[in-house]
């Protein structure tokens, strides 16, 4: 298999993380068994450049249990778990295409694989790999796509400019304006992720202190 990744020997540790990860996501594994009976996406490719963590990987699994051809790169070269693109190469037969750390050229040159791949569907976070098609490869792999999805902010105003100079060829869902990632995503993900960066900062418990928020969210 086709892929480039740090070192395929860290795979039995980062299967280990993968199915504890598993256990937190009742939700993507319903909808997995689900998937491997009905094969939904049959005969489809998949191009995804997202964070490549314990939860991807479980997602990329949901995808190929659907009947999809996947391939995975990174979205952000800092956030990439070696030991799970390893385990998703060794035990689960999917490309993938990260290693942390990884410098642009390299970053650059994995958007290409995800490119070459011929996707018909893309998920991205960042928008980096719609805007490579879209520069790029119009004459070739972009007219094969018949749509994606977009995770982040950042991403979706990208999008955005681009529907709006009616520059952009294929229907993207905005996963960060859905409702879904509104209430629990970035309003409970958000709140833990602030409070635990204060105890990583000041290295202190949170057993006796008293905490006060102001101007945090709204008042919907």
């Amino acid at each position: 298999m086709k892929c480039d990744i740090k070192d395929i020997k860290l795979a039995p540790q980062g299967k280990k993380r993968i199915e504890w990860a598993d256990k937190q996501m009742p939700v993507l594994k319903i909808i997995r068994e689900r998937f491997k009976k009905e094969k939904p996406l049959m005969g489809k490719k998949i191009s995804c450049c997202l964070h490549v963590t314990t939860e991807t990987a479980n997602l990329m699994r949901t995808l190929k249990e659907g009947g999809a051809d996947i391939l995975l790169c990174a979205s952000n070269p800092l956030s990439t778990q070696d030991d799970v693109a390893a385990s998703l190469v060794s035990d689960y037969g999917i490309p993938v295409y990260a290693i942390k750390g990884e410098d642009t050229d390299t970053y650059y040159s994995h958007l290409v694989s995800a490119v070459e791949h011929k996707p018909d569907m893309t998920q991205d976070d960042g928008a980096d790999l719609v805007g490579l098609l879209h520069k790029d490869y119009q004459e070739t792999y972009l007219k094969n796509v018949i749509g994606g999805t977009e995770e982040t902010t950042t991403g979706v105003i990208r999008l955005k400019s681009m529907e709006k100079d009616k520059a952009l060829k294929f229907p993207i869902i905005a996963v960060n304006e859905s409702q879904t990632k509104h209430f629990f995503d970035n309003r409970y993900g958000t709140g833990q992720s602030t409070i635990d960066g204060l105890l990583r900062a000041t290295n202190i418990l949170v057993a006796g202190k008293t905490f006060v928020v102001c101007g945090y969210g709204c008042a919907s």
